[in-house]
């Protein structure tokens, strides 16, 4: 029970460090209307980093510094919103609609009851009429989006109820029978709609409504009437068709593997600025050892000419000579530890979520573990063969195709939109009427005497029904602006085809420049550190000709200064070789399988490898 609680809380942990979007709990009716919450953000490092110090010292190797930038980078923590919000962004696409501050192509379209009672009379015998309110002007900016406007694809469900007392005076007289009108009305309307993705939407209608008046001309008083229909409209060329009104899905549904390439390319980038990063520290620690065995030769020059001067064998005014060549490798030396501690701020930067906030970071050295190990040849395929690698490994190239294929999907919008309109109705609809029947006013009708189970009765018998059908048809003279729209897209479509070939061209000059900046690094590593044995050779027979006063001091600090130069050109030839194996790696898009990153582990914030240090270190106090 232990273990399994603390994997538990270990793999709660984890889960944590990917933005997570929560989405609402609650009763079905409310939770529409509940917003989602979203995972708090994580500005702390995690522990694989404080489980590598020793004695205020971070050991570091290549695997551990891409792990702990991946957990603790805060740029990469950003990135990792991009696919969580296009995720988001398709399932709103999924919902229908246009862009974002567009109506959508669907419309309410009810029937309500018509003809009850003195009113209802005069206004079906066109005695009446009902003014509306006015038009209204704004200075608003309208949104467009070009090209058919998809149906919206969330059912809507939508009710109103209406509860009145009324009192009119003096109303017409001749058909109230009364000075003054009193109703009391009741109504309930609703209905729902979904919209289709072929090009329109479905409608089903409920609607019941309830009169009582005073009016002693009523034939049913009181009396109920319910109206159902179903009404159906449909595009049949401007908007019809799924490919058409799926378009912004299907642009979404590649949004999201694009935000995932994105996502991959930022984390590519980081991981060869991880790299660069540390071996340009590798460097300065190497150049740092250099400069402190040049301090320890000029000291032991310094020891020898003094023990010279003691013999006699040189003069006394050759120790200033060496002396000031001690003070020289000093200086040397206090400049590459300000490299090295410069260089080690920049990793801790990459590495920290903190940055130098934590005093843990901000007091420990780093000593890199791992070194560049330089091969007698690169053995590298034709250019051919990395170019193709280059295609199917590079994010920006599967980035670039994905903009394509969207651009090719929205464009359906505009080849769409320059068909004309044509828009097909249909609906059906049965209404019902009962109540109790006024012997007064004139003649009654059984059919019509009870209450809203007679009226419900009548609908379902379809005692009433209402069918109706309709064609709209509209063209427009020219139709410039489609065609124009048309066009604009075409000859971007075009002019995307030319700007793939154009980077497809730079990729290949990329790959090529870098195989040959790889191969030029190898032969100057080979010919630095032939040099620098060469010269540590020759520095060694100057010493001991000078102990036996054959060769002067000068002839020592001359070949100290150029096995000085020769160890620092090799360290500079390593770190330049470094940077160009990087860069090859970058170029061909392999840098996180050559370094076995998985985009997963990089998602969810953290690395699955254990981070172990070698046993003489982790022994260690």
């Amino acid at each position: 029970m232990a273990v399994f609680c603390a994997c538990g809380s270990l793999a709660s942990q984890l889960a944590a460090q990917e933005p997570q979007v929560e989405r609402p709990q609650a009763p079905l009716a409310v939770r529409p209307y509940k917003g989602a919450k979203v995972s708090p953000d994580h500005l702390k490092n995690r522990d694989r980093m404080s489980g590598l110090i020793r004695a205020g010292t971070l050991y570091l190797t290549v695997q551990d510094a891409i792990a702990i930038a991946i957990e603790n980078n805060l740029d990469l923590e950003i990135d990792r919103y991009g696919p969580v919000s296009a995720e988001w962004e398709l399932e709103r696409s999924q919902a229908g609609g246009p862009l974002r501050g567009v109506t959508n192509g669907s419309a309410a379209v009810n029937q309500v009851t018509s003809g009850q009672g003195v009113a209802g009379a005069a206004q079906a015998a066109g005695l009446s009429s009902s003014a509306g309110g006015g038009a209204g002007t704004g200075t608003n900016t309208v949104i467009s989006q070009v090209g058919p406007i998809a149906p919206n694809l969330d059912p809507v469900f939508q009710n109103t109820t209406v509860f009145s007392h009324t009192t009119s005076l003096f109303p017409d007289t001749i058909l109230s029978e009364a000075p003054s009108l009193i109703d009391t009305h009741n109504q309930v309307n609703s209905f729902v709609q979904q919209g289709l993705l072929t090009g329109g939407f479905v409608q089903a209608t409920a609607n019941y409504s309830y009169l009582k008046e005073n009016s002693p001309a009523d034939l049913i008083n009181p009396d109920v009437s319910p109206v159902v229909q179903l009404f159906i409209k449909h595009n049949f060329l401007q908007g019809f068709g799924k490919a058409v009104n799926a378009r912004d899905i299907t642009v979404h549904e590649k949004g999201v593997t694009a935000a995932r390439e994105t996502f991959r390319s930022q984390l590519l980038n980081l991981v060869a600025n991880v790299l660069n990063l540390y071996w340009d520290l590798a460097a300065s620690q190497d150049e740092l050892k250099v400069r402190r065995r040049a301090l320890e030769g000029a000291q032991k020059t310094l020891e020898d000419t003094k023990k010279q001067i003691e013999l006699g064998a040189v003069a006394r005014v050759e120790s200033y000579r060496a002396e000031a060549g001690v003070s020289t490798r000093r200086q040397e030396l206090a400049i590459a530890q300000a490299n090295l501690r410069q260089q080690e701020l920049l990793v801790k930067n990459v590495l920290s979520r903190e940055g130098l906030a934590d005093p843990l970071i901000d007091e420990v050295n780093i000593t890199p573990l791992d070194r560049m190990e330089v091969p007698e040849t690169d053995d590298l395929p034709a250019l051919r063969d990395l170019l193709a690698r280059a295609l199917a490994h590079r994010p920006d190239v599967a980035i670039a195709k994905i903009g394509d294929e969207q651009q090719e999907i929205r464009a359906l919008g505009t080849v769409n939109g320059i068909l004309p309109t044509l828009q097909g109705f249909a609906a059906v609809s049965d209404i019902g009427q009962a109540g109790k029947p006024n012997p007064a006013a004139g003649p009654t009708y059984p059919a019509f005497a009870g209450g809203a189970g007679t009226a419900f009765a009548q609908i379902f018998r379809r005692d009433y029904p209402t069918d109706r059908a309709a064609l709209y048809f509209q063209i427009l003279e020219g139709n410039h602006v489609a065609q124009g729209d048309y066009g604009i897209d075409q000859l971007q479509l075009k002019q995307g085809d030319l700007i793939e070939r154009r980077n497809l061209n730079q990729i290949e000059v990329d790959i090529s420049n870098q195989m040959i900046a790889l191969r030029q690094a190898r032969a100057r590593y080979s010919q630095s550190s032939a040099s620098r044995e060469l010269q540590r050779d020759l520095l060694e027979k100057e010493q001991q000709m000078f102990s036996f006063g054959s060769a002067t001091l000068n002839d020592v600090v001359a070949a100290q200064g150029s096995l000085l130069a020769a160890e620092s050109a090799e360290v500079t030839a390593l770190s330049a070789y470094s940077h160009a194996r990087v860069s090859i790696d970058q170029v061909l898009g392999e840098t996180l399988e050559r370094n076995h990153v998985a985009v997963d582990d990089a998602l969810r914030g953290e690395v699955r490898r254990r981070s172990n240090l070698p046993p003489a270190i982790s022994t260690s106090k």
